[in-house]
């Protein structure tokens, strides 16, 4: 605790100051699909298909990098399960299919953009109790969902929960190139009357949580699973919890679902600001266990109709995160590419590199064999590069590549500033270079994250110019100006 205490003091002193630019850090939005808050829109399936175009065009641009998507809403979804039905964002009509696969285009779109794309999965809340999705439960299953008020919850006390949603982890995992299950609500609800101890009530939800890391697990080991738990573990020695935290007050133990590797990331929801937020993230740092921890920052509480912070609260915030060498998550996205008092123009200029996301390499270490050839066939604007021969052998799928760009030698392929494409999936790309003389590097990445070797190709000396801005360089289909 006199760690966490002495950090603290420590960012009393740096939270106005600008943290350096990571190479590898998650950037994450929640895109919230119930009511079509943030995407769908409309019930057209074309201007669907636009609207999350344009999104995923502005999120590019502020270089983010990971995006979850809500994919179980309420006991329904957007997508074609065996198991549940369709949820009404869709079409405005429960049931309804809305003749495309929403969750597959999302995918498609991201990994277009070098983005990860994970499923949001709400897993105890089904919804109205006599809604589609949870009336459908009930009647497949009588005894497993409760009723608090007009809401239907799935039993944490049950076994079935925990085998049912694993077996839903499991289609969406089998089903789709998915790069993350992220589980939501994996708690006992607030308003639930524990009749068991904390301790019984933190091993039933444990339970659920293995059942799911096993069956994704067994599917695709390369896919991260994480979660959202509640923004406070539990009271630390000098700051309250105020009676809401994720392991006493919901029997959530978040933090020893990383110590046992049941969880590759956590996307705890610190929706706080001040004492609430800083000794809190120390905390999640320090009981991290070499994982994946992005803190959850609350954009929505920008917003004049919420709580209308001023965006110095965000921006401290972030320059915190950053500086413990934690990634962020921005609820919701809407907020975000709305520039809600100016948060996306100040995130473009926090990000003016893309990230890579840090590598699993507590589950796959092995990193590729590197690329073998690298051609450059230089044009009168654009240099054509074309890359073969990096082998994988970790046992995921594909590889994904990155390439570097710099008018120095060599390459050096640990400064983010050199960044110009990431996680491609084409051997070949091309590079805007107005007329300089542009090095080039080549690495490829596993599904786990873990990096090759660079291969290098070395153009004529040039003459050591301004940095290189990645936005200017690639061609193709640009993001449309916000």
């Amino acid at each position: 605790m006199k760690t966490i205490i002495r950090i603290f003091i420590l960012l009393l002193f740096v939270t106005a100051a600008r943290a350096q630019t990571p190479k590898h850090e998650v950037r994450a939005v929640w895109l919230t699909t119930i009511g079509g808050i943030d995407w769908p829109r409309s019930y057209s399936a074309y201007q669907q298909k636009q609207e999350l175009i344009q999104t995923l065009d502005l999120l590019q641009r502020a270089n983010i990098n990971t995006v979850l998507v809500q994919a179980r809403v309420r006991a329904t979804t957007i997508f074609p399960s065996q198991l549940e039905p369709w949820d009404a964002c869709l079409t405005g009509k429960p049931g309804v299919s809305p003749s495309y696969d929403p969750l597959q285009f999302c995918i498609e779109e991201c990994h277009k953009r070098g983005m990860e794309c994970h499923a949001w999965i709400v897993t105890i809340p089904v919804g109205k109790w006599n809604s589609q999705g949870c009336a459908a439960l009930r009647r497949k299953y009588p005894n497993l969902i409760r009723k608090i008020g007009d809401e239907g919850y799935m039993n944490p006390e049950m076994g079935e929960t925990g085998d049912y949603l694993a077996r839903f982890c499991r289609e969406v995992t089998q089903r789709y190139d998915i790069d993350g299950i992220h589980l939501d609500y994996i708690r006992y609800p607030e308003t639930w009357k524990l009749r068991v101890s904390r301790q019984e009530g933190r091993q039933n939800i444990t339970g659920i949580v293995r059942k799911i890391h096993r069956a994704v697990k067994a599917e695709k080991p390369w896919v991260k699973l994480s979660c959202s738990p509640i923004g406070k573990h539990d009271d630390l020695s000098r700051h309250k919890s105020s009676g809401w935290n994720a392991y006493t007050t919901v029997c959530q133990d978040a933090q020893g679902w990383l110590r046992e590797g049941l969880m590759d990331a956590l996307f705890p929801m610190m929706y706080f600001q001040g004492n609430n937020f800083y000794p809190f993230v120390v905390d999640w740092k320090e009981h991290s266990y070499g994982r994946i921890v992005v803190p959850g920052l609350a954009a929505y509480m920008l917003h004049p109709r919420e709580k209308d912070w001023s965006l110095d609260v965000i921006r401290r915030e972030m320059n915190v995160v950053r500086g413990q060498g934690l990634g962020y998550a921005f609820f919701r996205s809407k907020f975000f590419t709305d520039d809600t008092k100016g948060l996306y123009t100040f995130t473009r200029d926090f990000n003016p590199h893309p990230a890579l996301i840090p590598p699993m390499t507590w589950a796959g270490k092995a990193a590729p064999r590197p690329v073998t050839t690298l051609n450059v066939e230089r044009g009168r604007s654009t240099d054509k590069l074309t890359w073969s021969g990096a082998q994988d052998r970790s046992g995921s799928p594909y590889l994904l590549y990155n390439v570097y760009a710099s008018d120095r030698l060599p390459v050096d392929v640990t400064d983010p500033q050199n960044l110009v494409g990431t996680r491609l999936r084409e051997q070949s790309l091309t590079i805007r270079h107005k007329g300089r003389t542009l090095h080039y590097a080549v690495t490829a990445s596993d599904r786990y994250g873990n990096e090759s070797a660079p291969k290098e190709n070395r153009g004529k000396t040039g003459t050591t110019r301004k940095p290189i801005d990645f936005r200017e360089l690639i061609v193709g289909k640009q993001p449309r100006k916000k």
